[in-house]
């Protein structure tokens, strides 16, 4: 993601820390075994680019371990998520997005992984990709708040679509406005709100989308 192209100038700042929230939570709420990477349980999302530092170091070990497990499993999804989640935290996306791949084929109802790989398509500049990916993901769980959090990154960030990621941080919001990721909605929102003022957002009370 490239911050200097945002239009949320005045935001951008708050932004920023919501998109490594996001990305980089996820990566680590996902890393067990269960977002941003949702997958990795840790945690990732894709709020905001790769720091400009140098990136972690691929843990060779770990690799080598996993593809040994993998190999001697070929049905089991969870191993290569696991390599996914490695490649992702050492800034490998396209690596990580092809672990992610081969886990889904074996495991495709599992919404943890498919947004894992769609905040890794963000990161390699596909946020169109992105988006179709998080849309499989909420078909398989239309309540995955993390999902939503990332679509409403990608959507601000990656496509300057204001409108359309008010609209699903709302519906994090109505989902589940105390968690973690109803919390950085609220800021997300509230940051919009402060730069544009006129744009048009719906209600950010606790009903569920879609209800009176």
């Amino acid at each position: 993601m490239k911050p200097e192209s945002l239009v949320f100038a005045a935001a951008g700042a708050l932004f920023g820390l919501i998109a490594g929230w996001i990305l980089g939570a996820e990566q680590a709420s996902v890393r067990t075994p269960g977002i941003v990477p949702a997958a990795a349980e840790t945690q990732a999302a894709p709020a905001s680019s790769p720091a400009a530092q140098a990136p972690p170091q691929l843990d060779q070990v770990a690799v080598d371990r996993l593809l040994k497990v993998a190999a001697a499993d070929p049905t089991s999804a969870s191993p290569r998520a696991t390599l996914g989640n490695l490649y992702f935290d050492a800034e490998r996306y396209q690596e990580a997005a092809q672990w992610y791949q081969a886990a889904l084929k074996l495991d495709p109802r599992n919404a943890d992984v498919s947004t894992d790989l769609g905040v890794s398509y963000y990161y390699l500049n596909q946020p169109d990709r992105a988006l179709a990916q998080f849309d499989r993901s909420l078909q398989i769980d239309a309540r995955h708040t993390k999902t939503l959090l990332n679509v409403g990154i990608v959507r601000a960030f990656g496509k300057q679509d204001l409108a359309g990621a008010a609209k699903a941080w709302e519906q994090v919001l109505a989902l589940a406005p105390e968690s973690p990721e109803g919390q950085a909605a609220k800021r997300a929102l509230d940051a919009m709100k402060g730069a544009h003022p006129n744009l048009p957002t719906g209600p950010t009370s606790s009903q569920t989308p879609g209800s009176n």
